[in-house]
Protein backbone atom coordinates (compact mmCIF):
# COMPACT_ATOMS: atom_id res chain seq x y z
CA UNK A 1 0.00 0.00 0.00
CA UNK A 2 1.36 3.39 -1.02
CA UNK A 3 0.80 5.53 2.09
CA UNK A 4 1.59 8.72 0.21
CA UNK A 5 -1.24 7.93 -2.20
CA UNK A 6 -3.57 7.20 0.72
CA UNK A 7 -2.60 10.54 2.25
CA UNK A 8 -3.12 12.34 -1.05
CA UNK A 9 -6.53 10.72 -1.65
CA UNK A 10 -7.69 11.44 1.91
CA UNK A 11 -6.58 15.07 1.98
CA UNK A 12 -7.75 15.89 -1.55
CA UNK A 13 -11.13 14.26 -0.91
CA UNK A 14 -11.52 16.22 2.33
CA UNK A 15 -10.72 19.43 0.44
CA UNK A 16 -13.26 18.68 -2.30
CA UNK A 17 -15.93 17.57 0.19
CA UNK A 18 -15.44 20.61 2.45
CA UNK A 19 -15.51 22.97 -0.52
CA UNK A 20 -18.69 21.47 -1.99
CA UNK A 21 -20.49 21.45 1.36
CA UNK A 22 -19.39 24.99 2.17
CA UNK A 23 -20.38 26.35 -1.22
CA UNK A 24 -23.85 24.79 -1.15
CA UNK A 25 -24.48 25.86 2.47
CA UNK A 26 -23.41 29.44 1.70
CA UNK A 27 -25.59 29.57 -1.41
CA UNK A 28 -28.73 27.95 -0.01
CA UNK A 29 -28.59 28.76 3.70
CA UNK A 30 -26.25 31.73 4.14
CA UNK A 31 -23.94 29.87 6.53
CA UNK A 32 -20.42 28.50 6.22
CA UNK A 33 -19.61 24.88 6.91
CA UNK A 34 -17.30 25.96 9.73
CA UNK A 35 -20.11 27.86 11.44
CA UNK A 36 -22.55 25.01 10.90
CA UNK A 37 -20.06 22.58 12.45
CA UNK A 38 -19.86 24.71 15.59
CA UNK A 39 -23.64 25.07 15.72
CA UNK A 40 -24.12 21.30 15.45
CA UNK A 41 -21.82 20.78 18.44
CA UNK A 42 -23.64 23.43 20.49
CA UNK A 43 -26.96 21.83 19.61
CA UNK A 44 -25.86 18.32 20.57
CA UNK A 45 -23.86 19.13 23.72
CA UNK A 46 -25.73 19.84 26.96
CA UNK A 47 -24.20 22.75 28.88
CA UNK A 48 -21.87 23.37 25.93
CA UNK A 49 -18.72 25.42 26.55
CA UNK A 50 -16.11 26.68 24.10
CA UNK A 51 -13.79 23.93 25.33
CA UNK A 52 -16.37 21.27 24.42
CA UNK A 53 -16.52 22.55 20.85
CA UNK A 54 -12.73 22.70 20.58
CA UNK A 55 -12.45 19.12 21.80
CA UNK A 56 -15.23 17.87 19.51
CA UNK A 57 -13.79 19.52 16.40
CA UNK A 58 -10.09 19.06 17.29
CA UNK A 59 -9.37 22.78 16.97
CA UNK A 60 -7.82 25.31 19.32
CA UNK A 61 -9.78 27.01 22.08
CA UNK A 62 -8.78 30.44 20.74
CA UNK A 63 -10.05 29.65 17.26
CA UNK A 64 -13.21 28.18 18.71
CA UNK A 65 -13.84 31.28 20.82
CA UNK A 66 -13.52 33.45 17.71
CA UNK A 67 -15.95 31.19 15.82
CA UNK A 68 -18.46 31.49 18.68
CA UNK A 69 -17.99 35.29 18.63
CA UNK A 70 -18.95 35.27 14.93
CA UNK A 71 -22.04 33.13 15.61
CA UNK A 72 -23.04 35.43 18.44
CA UNK A 73 -22.58 38.53 16.25
CA UNK A 74 -24.79 36.91 13.59
CA UNK A 75 -27.48 36.28 16.21
CA UNK A 76 -27.24 32.48 15.98
CA UNK A 77 -25.99 31.72 19.50
CA UNK A 78 -25.67 33.34 22.89
CA UNK A 79 -23.46 32.98 25.91
CA UNK A 80 -24.90 32.77 29.40
CA UNK A 81 -23.00 32.55 32.67
CA UNK A 82 -21.91 29.09 33.74
CA UNK A 83 -23.34 28.61 37.24
CA UNK A 84 -20.63 26.04 38.03
CA UNK A 85 -17.62 28.03 36.79
CA UNK A 86 -17.52 31.83 36.61
CA UNK A 87 -14.60 31.67 34.16
CA UNK A 88 -16.66 30.02 31.43
CA UNK A 89 -19.96 30.49 29.66
CA UNK A 90 -22.64 28.09 28.55
CA UNK A 91 -23.47 28.36 24.86
CA UNK A 92 -26.88 27.88 23.35
CA UNK A 93 -28.44 28.47 19.97
CA UNK A 94 -30.90 31.32 19.60
CA UNK A 95 -34.25 30.75 17.89
CA UNK A 96 -32.67 32.05 14.67
CA UNK A 97 -29.76 29.65 15.13
CA UNK A 98 -32.10 26.71 15.69
CA UNK A 99 -34.09 27.64 12.56
CA UNK A 100 -30.89 27.95 10.53
CA UNK A 101 -29.70 24.57 11.76
CA UNK A 102 -33.04 22.99 10.83
CA UNK A 103 -32.80 24.52 7.34
CA UNK A 104 -29.12 23.69 6.77
CA UNK A 105 -29.25 20.13 8.14
CA UNK A 106 -30.97 18.60 5.10
CA UNK A 107 -28.60 20.45 2.75
CA UNK A 108 -25.61 19.11 4.71
CA UNK A 109 -27.05 15.58 4.72
CA UNK A 110 -27.80 15.74 1.00
CA UNK A 111 -24.22 16.60 0.16
CA UNK A 112 -22.92 13.83 2.42
CA UNK A 113 -25.24 11.42 0.63
CA UNK A 114 -24.02 12.61 -2.77
CA UNK A 115 -20.32 12.34 -1.89
CA UNK A 116 -20.37 9.27 0.36
CA UNK A 117 -23.51 7.15 0.13
CA UNK A 118 -23.99 7.43 -3.63
CA UNK A 119 -20.56 6.14 -4.72
CA UNK A 120 -20.07 3.61 -1.90
CA UNK A 121 -21.96 0.48 -0.97
CA UNK A 122 -23.29 0.26 2.58
CA UNK A 123 -20.46 -2.17 3.37
CA UNK A 124 -17.81 0.13 1.88
CA UNK A 125 -19.21 3.11 3.80
CA UNK A 126 -19.23 1.15 7.06
CA UNK A 127 -15.64 0.05 6.48
CA UNK A 128 -14.56 3.60 5.63
CA UNK A 129 -16.27 4.95 8.73
CA UNK A 130 -14.66 2.31 10.94
CA UNK A 131 -11.21 2.88 9.44
CA UNK A 132 -11.40 6.67 9.73
CA UNK A 133 -12.64 6.38 13.31
CA UNK A 134 -9.74 4.09 14.14
CA UNK A 135 -7.04 6.36 12.71
CA UNK A 136 -8.67 9.45 14.25
CA UNK A 137 -8.64 7.84 17.70
CA UNK A 138 -5.03 6.76 17.19
CA UNK A 139 -4.05 10.30 16.19
CA UNK A 140 -5.73 11.68 19.31
CA UNK A 141 -3.68 9.31 21.45
CA UNK A 142 -0.30 10.38 20.01
CA UNK A 143 0.58 12.78 22.80
CA UNK A 144 -0.72 15.45 25.11
CA UNK A 145 1.56 18.14 23.68
CA UNK A 146 -0.16 18.23 20.28
CA UNK A 147 -1.94 21.62 20.02
CA UNK A 148 -4.72 20.43 17.73
CA UNK A 149 -5.80 17.24 19.47
CA UNK A 150 -5.44 18.71 22.95
CA UNK A 151 -7.36 21.94 23.54
CA UNK A 152 -5.60 23.98 26.19
CA UNK A 153 -7.86 25.86 28.58
CA UNK A 154 -11.05 24.28 29.95
CA UNK A 155 -12.52 27.62 30.96
CA UNK A 156 -13.78 30.00 28.27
Amino acid sequence: MDLRQVFDDLVRFETVLWGALDQRLRRECGVTLGSLNVMMVIDSTPQCRVYDIAAALAITVGGTSQAVDRLQAAGWCRRRPNPEDRRSSILELTDDGTALLANAGPVFDGELDRFLSAPLSATDLAQLGAALGKVRRAASDTGSDHPITTPRAPST
